[in-house]
């Protein structure tokens, strides 16, 4: 029972697409129509934080209270992330980070003076609080177009608990790196080998690589495997979550 319990609190701690394939495969759809096979007895499905809210209308926090935010906070979070892309380890400023999307988050804010900790509840992986945090001191949003800076959530990128069910929540967090002029967004994220950049375009979730320009639209986040399918970065998206200064994001297409 010791065991099994300090396996649940790593799980816990870490609580990120560590599974998530290591290489954008682009537009390989062949793999959609696969089954999910459910492997075990179905575990407690993981609600996403603002899916599961009462009634009571949301207070808004201004973001980090109990932070000195740096000015160009945006512009060192940005920075630091492009950095780090290509590493496999989390080193930055003489501290290392955990190597998994949540370090990622945490190294990047920490050079704008953010920390993004302190709003975790019991059963939170480290995805999920990190969710939280934005709720409670910023702005979680799934329209409009995402500034540079901003948080990107994923659901369901692996199957955490192992028991062969899309029923684990959100499990992946990345950086917005930029976005062109038809939507698509690079995000920032680390995955098996490291640091990486992938592509996401929500007005085509579906569509890994446009057929007439042959541009990359949403590389595979979930790659196929026992007990999950295959899924592109736009079929996993949840939400944009900003807790950083700067403007509203300007509408766009929808999702």
């Amino acid at each position: 029972m010791r065991f099994v319990a300090l396996l649940a609190g790593m799980v816990w701690m870490t609580g990120c697409a560590t599974g998530a394939t290591g290489v954008p495969l682009g537009g390989r759809l062949t793999f959609e129509n696969l089954r999910y096979q459910p492997a075990t007895p179905a575990a407690m499905p993981r609600p996403i934080p603002d899916e599961v809210e009462d009634s009571t209308p949301k207070r808004h926090v201004q973001p980090v209270a109990h932070a000195v935010v740096s000015r160009d906070a945006r512009k060192r979070v940005l920075t630091t992330a492009r950095a780090l892309v290509g590493q496999s380890q989390m080193k930055v400023a003489g501290r290392t980070y955990p190597s998994d999307c949540t370090g990622l988050v945490e190294a990047a804010y920490t050079q704008a003076g953010l920390s993004l900790k302190g709003a975790a509840k019991p059963g939170d992986n480290g995805v999920t609080a990190l969710y939280r945090y934005a709720l409670n001191h910023g702005r979680v949003y799934n329209g409009g177009r995402p500034m540079p800076g901003d948080l990107v959530f994923f659901r369901e990128t692996y199957d955490q608990n192992r028991d062969g069910r899309r029923n684990d929540g959100l499990t992946h967090v990345g950086l917005v790196d930029d976005v062109d002029k038809d939507g698509t967004v690079t995000v920032i994220h680390h995955v098996k080998r490291g640091v990486v950049r992938y592509r996401m375009n929500l007005s085509k979730p579906g569509v890994g690589k446009d057929p007439d320009s042959g541009k990359v639209l949403n590389d595979t986040l979930r790659a196929p495997g026992q007990g999950h399918s295959f899924a592109l970065t736009g079929q996993l998206f949840v939400a944009y979550a900003t807790v950083l200064p700067g403007s509203k994001p300007v509408a766009v297409a929808q999702r």
